[in-house]
């Protein structure tokens, strides 16, 4: 037993280590993860003879789901819902056409037989979210035009269409499988909408309006909802995936309490979800295998990069007039990865009999699209003079804040005040907080504890971070100029009835914004919710 937990532990060491290594090259750690796997795997170094694909299967769609969870609770709605409408259509309607003309390539081209070209097509029709933003996040890149927002939400989203389409392909593939193909459809949009819509409203009300959970438990609470909203939904036939994605989004939008620290822990438990995804994939490969599959491999990598993904992002793209150059990006950015392949393993574990050796062709696929596509999509989107080199591409999630650890506040003395004519040393200053300089007319001062306070002075102040408390609902929320806010009037935004902007803070100048004022670059505002 101690065998086995040594070799996990130096699994997980490898790929913390391989995670810097991959800084500096500019790759994906994901592929490294999967070279770990290779090297442990029954043709490694180590020769562990692993090819069960039922367990593999079932520890993969578990780490799915908080991979799916995660992405939807780290969201930033009020960023994304402006480009909602192109990424549900990417992540359904891109889906369909992405799966559509891969089959009929690999049918028509690849000389493979329909059903195995529809099951092709359907497990690689999904783009993988953990890839595309494990390179912008890194290189702190954003996208001009709501670029990086639309594959935010596109790559969160594509994966339940992509598993229906997986389970359709199946069904179809089955000896004797008499279920009709609509209504499995149906079952699983109904019962994922009605399951995860449901649990995330119940959570949010327990987490907000009662004390059931104690300080302390929230993580463990939501971990268990998100494990009964994946064992309902397998229950009823429910997508699982659709079902987990909703209700990420609603919890993380919501106003629960702790975010800060939720999203950390959240986000270390979907980087160790990933590691052993990719880690499984590589384990589960036969590199011998693989030279026979290389050239099929090439050519579906070719048939998606570029035919395929980029006619379903042009077809939905141009009639919301994005530019050429947008669709182009989005288009070299539909990297493969952990979802197909999961797909993949799960097609296998199935047990139907097929002449394609589909794992492996995925696995090459997904292998050449994070190296090809995930190590040159930094420079294709400078190429296409996409980057946003004024925004932070953090920004569009829930999980970011300014990397100061402390916020200065200006603090005026005016005559009368107790703090005139007593030294630095003499007054109480908040805890926590410190006196750095003081502004006096055009001079600026560095306070020392005997440092004199006269009338008219300013004081700035160094003040810990505020993290609102779980009855309050003040949020601040900065103004970029890559915001759709940016240069609108308050009227003009469609903001929820229960949302007020309460003051605008600009510059040195505190706003009490009405209807008519107008946002500008740069300004913070404080919103009631």
């Amino acid at each position: 037993m101690y065998i086995i937990i040594l070799i996990i532990a130096c699994v997980i060491l490898l790929c913390v280590l391989a995670e810097k290594f991959s800084d500096k090259f500019g790759m994906p750690a994901l592929i490294l993860f999967m070279f770990i796997g290779m090297l442990f795997g029954s043709d490694g170094i180590l020769k562990i003879p692993f090819d069960n694909f039922v367990i593999a299967e079932n520890t993969c769609a578990v780490a799915l789901i908080f991979i799916m969870f995660y992405g939807g609770f780290n969201t930033n709605w009020i960023v994304a819902k402006e480009v909602a409408g192109k990424s549900v259509l990417l992540s359904t309607a891109g889906v369909l056409i992405t799966a559509g003309i891969t089959a009929l390539l690999c049918r028509c081209m690849l000389k493979i037989s329909i059903e195995e070209s529809f099951l092709i097509g359907a497990v690689l029709s999904s783009t993988d979210a953990a890839s595309v933003f494990s390179i912008l996040r890194k290189k702190k890149l954003d996208l001009k035009e709501g670029t990086a927002s639309i594959l935010e939400v596109e790559s969160g989203s594509n994966d339940p269409v992509a598993y229906m389409l997986t389970i359709i392909a199946l069904n179809f593939m089955s000896p004797g499988n008499s279920e009709n193909i609509a209504i499995v459809v149906a079952q699983q949009i109904f019962f994922g909408v009605v399951i995860g819509i449901v649990l995330a409203k119940m959570t949010t009300a327990i987490l907000i309006k009662t004390e059931l959970v104690s300080e302390g438990l929230d993580t463990i609470f939501i971990i268990a909802m998100v494990l009964t909203c994946f064992g309902i939904n397998t229950m009823l036939g429910g997508n699982t995936y659709l079902s987990i994605y909703l209700f990420g989004i609603i919890i993380g939008n919501s106003k629960i309490s702790n975010k800060h620290t939720l999203i950390p822990f959240f986000d270390g438990v979907t980087s160790l979800a990933q590691i052993l995804i990719f880690f499984l994939i590589g384990l589960l490969s036969f590199p011998h295998l693989m030279p026979v599959i290389i050239p099929k491999s090439i050519a579906i990598v070719v048939f998606l990069t570029v035919v395929a993904r980029p006619i379903a992002v042009f077809i939905l793209l141009l009639p919301f007039r994005c530019s050429i150059r947008q669709c182009l990006l989005v288009s070299w950015a539909g990297l493969r990865g952990a979802s197909s392949s999961v797909f993949a393993i799960m097609a296998v574990a199935n047990g139907i009999a097929m002449k394609q050796d589909l794992y492996h062709i995925v696995f090459m696929v997904s292998l050449f699209s994070a190296a090809i596509q995930g190590t040159l999509l930094p420079t294709i989107a400078a190429k296409l003079n996409m980057v946003d080199s004024s925004y932070d591409v953090r920004k569009t999630f829930n999980d970011y804040q300014e990397e100061t650890s402390f916020q200065l506040m200006r603090m005026n003395i005016p005559k009368g005040h107790n703090w005139e004519n007593k030294k630095i040393k003499e007054v109480s200053i908040p805890t926590g907080s410190l006196a750095i300089m003081i502004k006096r007319g055009n001079e600026t001062i560095i306070t020392k504890g005997d440092t004199g306070i006269l009338a008219g002075d300013d004081i700035i102040l160094s003040v810990p971070p505020y993290y609102p408390s779980e009855k309050e609902k003040l949020q601040e929320y900065n103004i970029s100029k890559a915001d759709w806010w940016c240069d609108k009037t308050i009227s003009e935004l469609n903001i929820p009835d229960d949302m007020l902007i309460a003051m605008i803070v600009r510059d040195d100048e505190t706003v009490i914004p009405n209807g008519q004022t107008r946002l500008r670059e740069n300004d913070t505002l404080v919103m009631y919710q």
